[in-house]
């Protein structure tokens, strides 16, 4: 292998790409290694076009005419490959003779350089986008933004200040705007902005600024200094933004509070405020008079610490579960007066949130006579309980002790009738009186004991009832009444299948009702009694007990319905007892009846056994 030259190692070992494409068809012939990243399998003797490696197709088609009129040719940045870029330089090179006998191909890799000003390039795009984005903001946010100078000169306001202020675009800024200064607050202002610039600091402060209309309106002022290390700050960027209405609500808010804290101080009864930790941290004035302590005395945990000591810790317990909670706090508590006379309170309070955090606000209202006034009610309420129930049990007892007399003077006149004889024409009348006069004295005396033991029966625990089988028990016992009158009883309770109620309660209503309807069926035709259950739309349960019987007047006040011992078909025998029953167990139950009626065609009651709330 011949020995390569001094000079041909030195193009070898050059920072570029060098290569010699020699005569007219443009062969490979030196190529040292950092064009051979360029030229990729080019090999000495082959034509750059069958080789072309990386090198650009345009540039390629370049080749010959340069090789032809001898000119130069350079390339900038050219893409050469997907990863790299390539300063092309192209100029040919002579023979002894003097005519061209090649090409000389220089090859600069700046990849490096190209991705750096393709970043600077995409840097300046994005920055004047963003300068774009931030002048757009600051020229339509409802602020007036401004730039000053270290020497207090202003460099730029955006259009909202003049808009603002009413000044022309042509005025002196730098004059004219500590003329528009509230005189009482102008040497102020330029005291703190130029202490702000004087320290390399910003400022936050506010002012009245005139408006337009000469109106001066308190403004927010506030900026801070443009930094570059080592360099002392010169330029302070900042915004005014009016703040003329917190102003007037702060003050407003401020007499308020005088206010309220006047009213508070007049009221005689215990007021005070604690923290959202719970501590107290104000006391009215009549809690200072009726304590006879200090605030300072009472301390943040001053109505705990006057309460009877027996009920200091459970007090204390509940208002450190409703602190944590944020539930209410009230119990009836002994708070001990300046005298220390224990009087009983009701100590309410509650918190409210706003912007400022949580609060308690508390009051402790003296019910002394109050109390007293419940205690001697209570007492007089367990006296007339006990003498109702008393009542009751008297009643219950004489009803089931009379119907023995009764059923031996039905005995006594049953033998009377076998074994005596009377002349007296009215015998049969008088014997069928006596007879009703006793059936209506026993029916009575049932009916009475039905009824205590119904109002006993009310407080009997609830259940979920299968409205079905219930219903089937009931009709079960009115089974001969039913046959005897060719009754037909439709059940219908697919809509509201089950009720939680009382079980016997629900036996008492339902029994009565179909009863009665059995009883004062019209004489006309076969009774046709409906039971059908359903839910309101505001998914209420309802029992409707429907019949086709005689009717009844429902606003009638010479016949009312649900009184004790009152009827309005006397020709049918009974004691006016059933719907006062029926009446009775469904109000106690929080429930209501609503009874429509026509005579001669039937009744309709409808039971809503719960009352919906206001809430529903």
């Amino acid at each position: 292998m011949k020995p390569s030259s001094p000079f041909e190692q030195m193009l070898r070992q050059l920072p570029a790409g060098v290569a010699t494409l020699e005569g007219p068809d443009l062969r490979y012939g030196f190529i040292n290694d950092r064009m051979r990243e360029l030229v990729g399998e080019g090999q000495p003797g082959q034509r750059v076009t069958d080789f072309p490696g990386n090198l650009p197709s345009v540039f390629l088609e370049m080749l010959p005419r340069i090789y032809t009129d001898g000119s130069e040719h350079t390339a900038k940045a050219c893409a050469c490959g997907p990863h790299h870029c390539y300063d092309l330089s192209v100029q040919p090179y002579h023979d002894e003779q003097g005519q061209i006998a090649g090409l000389l191909l220089l090859a600069v890799d700046v990849s490096e350089q190209e991705a750096a000003r393709q970043r600077a390039h995409e840097l300046a795009l994005t920055t004047r986008h963003l300068d774009a984005r931030l002048r757009v903001l600051t020229e339509t946010a409802p602020l007036m933004t401004y730039t000053v100078d270290a020497a207090g000169a202003v460099t730029y306001v955006s259009p909202q200040w003049y808009r603002f202020t009413g000044q022309p675009p042509t005025a002196d800024l730098t004059a004219i705007w500590p003329l528009l200064v509230h005189p009482d607050d102008r040497l102020r202002v330029l005291y703190e902005s130029a202490a702000g610039r004087r320290t390399g600091t910003g400022w936050n402060f506010e002012y009245r600024l005139r408006r337009y209309d000469g109106v001066y309106r308190w403004m927010l002022s506030r900026a801070l200094p443009e930094v570059h290390p080592p360099e002392a700050p010169f330029f302070w960027h900042g915004a005014l933004t009016e703040v003329h209405l917190e102003r007037e609500l702060s003050e407003a808010r401020r007499r308020g509070e005088a206010e309220l804290r006047f009213l508070a101080d007049s009221i005689p009864e215990l007021v005070w405020t604690a923290s959202a930790e719970g501590l107290v941290d104000y006391y009215n004035q009549f809690t200072m008079e009726y304590t006879g302590l200090t605030k300072e005395e009472l301390g943040p945990t001053g109505w705990v610490g006057l309460l009877y000591l027996q009920e200091q810790a459970a007090a204390a317990r509940r208002w450190v579960q409703s602190v944590a909670s944020g539930e209410p706090f009230e119990g009836e508590y002994r708070l001990r007066r300046h005298d220390g006379v224990y009087r009983w309170h009701t100590i309410r309070a509650r918190q409210l949130s706003d912007e400022s955090g949580p609060r308690w606000f508390g009051t402790c209202s003296d019910v002394e006579e109050q109390y007293r006034l419940r205690q001697v009610l209570q007492t007089q309420y367990d006296e007339l309980s006990r003498a109702h129930h008393n009542l009751d049990t008297f009643v219950y007892a004489a009803s089931h002790d009379l119907r023995q007399p009764t059923n031996n003077l039905r005995g006594l006149f049953e033998e009377l009738r076998r074994s005596a004889s009377f002349a007296d024409p009215e015998q049969a009348v008088m014997l069928g009186m006596v007879d009703t006069a006793l059936a209506e004295l026993d029916s009575t005396l049932i009916d009475l004991a039905t009824t205590v033991r119904t109002q006993r029966q009310q407080q009997e625990p609830v259940e979920v009832l299968d409205m079905s089988l219930v219903l089937e028990e009931i009709l079960l016992g009115l089974r001969p009444e039913i046959m005897q009158r060719g009754a037909r009883i439709d059940v219908q309770v697919g809509e509201a299948p089950g009720l939680r109620y009382s079980r016997a309660n629900l036996r008492s209503v339902v029994h009565n009702l179909v009863s009665n309807a059995l009883k004062f069926s019209h004489p006309n035709r076969p009774p046709l009694i409906v039971l059908r259950s359903y839910l309101t739309p505001d998914g209420q349960p309802v029992l409707e007990v429907r019949d086709n019987g005689l009717g009844m007047h429902i606003d009638d006040p010479a016949h009312p319905i649900f009184q004790l011992f009152a009827r309005q078909h006397t020709h049918v025998d009974g004691t006016g007892v059933g719907l006062y029953l029926v009446q009775r167990i469904v109000s106690s139950q929080g429930g209501h009846l609503a009874v429509t009626s026509v005579i001669g065609e039937g009744t309709t009651f409808t039971i809503h056994w719960h009352t919906p709330s206001s809430s529903s």
